[in-house]
């Protein structure tokens, strides 16, 4: 069999898919890995600074604005 090709007793070929060889990560990357914490810190960030943006636009915190949402209805 060369190159994924297989000539049968008739003279059809069968020509399969050459596969790629396999990569196989050391680490899990589950856990407390530079990765998960660099994610985990830079969306801290983002809500921090959302929390801050609400309460600038609207005039209350976060639970002033969710106390307001539930009284609207």
């Amino acid at each position: 069999m060369t190159r994924g090709v297989v000539t049968e007793e008739g003279g059809r070929q069968n020509i399969y898919a050459i596969e790629p060889t396999v990569y196989v990560a050391q680490d899990s990357g589950m856990g407390f890995t530079k990765r998960a914490e660099t994610l985990n810190g830079r969306l801290a960030m983002i809500g921090f600074v959302s929390a801050i943006l609400l309460e600038v636009i609207t005039g209350h915190g976060v639970l002033g604005f969710l106390a307001n949402l539930s009284n609207v209805q």
